[in-house]
């Protein structure tokens, strides 16, 4: 059970899950309805357009691979799945605002690459958190996080002891993930391909304010 949950890992997971929430509103809205934080609709609409093989595959694949290519460098940069303060989070955040606002300027120009930017940007976030004293910590789609409460509420109806602690960083993540969706569509009706300098300054002002609190604490940076 998660007994003492420090409350950046909420907060930053909330963070991060309205980034998310606004950069597949986003796509959903301006890339063909296609979304870039989660691949199972992408790998599906793949296996239907292999044969023949056309332009069309040849984007999507290349949407999984921008998205396999963000998850790799963040595995390379963070190195440890387990969740811990010191770890190159900021360094992470930084190359996705920079990724998000790359995508920004080539989508305004008409560049359809800007798609598979903004796709390793959420392949990069998903992997850069991936446990927390065993719960599953995911940001950029909410398959797992609401499946994990479905078997906590499972779990809790066989007579098990309920973890608020684990309930309540999911339920955040949910809320996040929602509200980011919310707001996504308001800004894309706005500023259309530009929506997406919000969540990029969104991840360079998370990733200031998570290097602040290592000061702060006096932790030292791997």
């Amino acid at each position: 059970m998660i007994t003492k949950l420090p409350s950046w890992v909420e907060s930053g997971a909330f963070l991060l899950a309205v980034i998310a929430g606004i950069i597949n509103a986003v796509g959903l809205l301006g890339f063909q309805h296609q979304s870039v934080s989660h691949l199972s609709g992408t790998v599906t609409l793949l296996g239907t357009q292999l044969l023949p093989f056309t332009s069309q595959s040849l984007h999507l694949l290349m949407i999984i691979v921008s998205f396999l290519a963000g998850a790799t460098f963040s595995g390379i940069l963070i190195e440890r799945t387990a969740l811990k303060l010191g770890r190159r989070y900021g360094v992470a955040l930084v190359i996705e605002g920079l990724l998000l606002v790359a995508a920004t300027i080539a989508l305004t120009q008409g560049y359809g690459g800007g798609h598979y930017l903004a796709s390793a940007a959420c392949g990069l976030q998903n992997a850069m958190i991936s446990t927390y004293s065993g719960a599953v910590v995911r940001t950029t789609h909410m398959t797992g996080i609401v499946t994990d409460l479905g078997l906590m509420l499972g779990a809790r109806i066989r007579g098990e002891e309920w973890d608020k602690r684990k309930a309540w960083l999911f339920s955040t993540i949910f809320v996040g993930f929602l509200l980011g969706g919310s707001s996504g569509t308001w800004l894309f009706a706005k500023l259309h391909f530009s929506a997406l300098l919000v969540p990029a300054a969104m991840a360079f002002t998370v990733a200031v304010s998570y290097w602040l609190y290592l000061f702060q604490q006096g932790v030292k940076r791997d």
